[in-house]
């Protein structure tokens, strides 16, 4: 009786070892399982960015963020103005195309081409800070601009040539300028760069000069940034509709996007990116606009 009681443990105990190791068998291939399926989900592939210099440094500064929490996601964020990143995304040689215009401004055809809003920009006149003026009329502007007026003592300034700062005619920056600041008008003949922050250092190192720029490149005293008609240009002002010389920041894609570009324009669109990035790289939220602008160019109250 005893050998046979042994012989039952024995054989008890050996079977409750085989069910535990086949569960321990099946435990290891659902992690396998689970694993694998993880790696297959996780976010990856290279974007090409291009266009607008007035959004480089926001499309820059997210692209780092992002590509910190998504280490097999790689972004490469180019300038070049508007117009070429219009021209680049509808030929599909990159996967975003940055604009400070509607596409239809641009004369494109935008039915192939998804519109993101991914922030607002601010625009005025910046000048060289030994001009000496703070604030200036429209009208004196635009003769400022179209070379009626040459020196600032006419302003009542230095007595200092004024020296033209232009971007070139596929700037984004400059259309917006031309149209919303000088009213149309076809700038003078000056100096003309291809980059924002070009133009900044040529401002602050040539006496006389004035050209413009987004809010975002007017984060310190290098430059003096204007009023316009005795209105500053701050964000509060342009969120209210009182400074007129504003744009939005558009993302085009051609068609929706997909993969690691969808993924990118969602983090764009986040909290995180519009709370904390947009407004310390000198944008403005577009949740914050109590004004919306059309391609038209029609501004209305939200």
């Amino acid at each position: 009786m005893k050998s046979t009681k042994k012989f039952s443990l024995v054989t008890i105990l050996a079977a409750l070892m085989v069910v535990m190791a086949a569960c321990g068998g099946g435990t290891n291939k659902d992690q396998s399982n689970q694993t694998a399926n993880n790696s297959s989900k996780e976010l990856s592939g290279s974007l090409v960015i291009s266009g607008s210099t007035a959004l480089q440094p926001l499309a820059s500064a997210a692209a780092e963020e992002f590509m910190n929490k998504n280490s097999n996601v790689s972004i490469q964020v180019n300038g070049g103005g508007s117009g070429t990143g219009l021209s680049q995304v509808a030929q599909g040689a990159v996967q975003i195309g940055n604009s400070d215009l509607f596409a239809e401004e641009k004369g494109m055809d935008a039915s192939k081409l998804v519109d993101h809003k991914v922030a607002v920009v601010g625009i005025t006149a910046a000048v060289n800070p030994k001009v000496g003026i703070k604030d200036i009329k429209k009208a004196d502007l635009i003769k400022v601009f179209t070379g009626k007026i040459t020196n600032w003592k006419e302003l009542g300034g230095a007595d200092q040539k004024i020296t033209l700062v232009n971007r070139p005619d596929s700037s984004g920056t400059r259309a917006v300028f031309n149209k919303l600041a000088l009213d149309g008008a076809t700038p003078a003949e000056g100096i003309t760069e291809d980059a924002s922050n070009t133009v900044k250092k040529i401002i602050n190192e040539t006496p006389g000069a004035i050209g413009y720029l987004a809010f975002s490149y007017l984060t310190d005293d290098t430059v003096t940034a204007l009023s316009i008609d005795g209105v500053a240009s701050t964000t509060e002002n342009v969120t209210t509709g009182k400074f007129p010389v504003w744009a939005y920041e558009h993302a085009y894609t051609k068609g929706e996007p997909t993969g690691a570009a969808k993924a990118f324009l969602d983090y764009m669109m986040s909290d995180e990116v519009q709370t904390n990035i947009v407004s310390k790289q000198g944008y403005i939220p577009v949740t914050q606009m109590k004004v919306e602008r059309d391609a038209k160019g029609n501004v209305t109250n939200k």
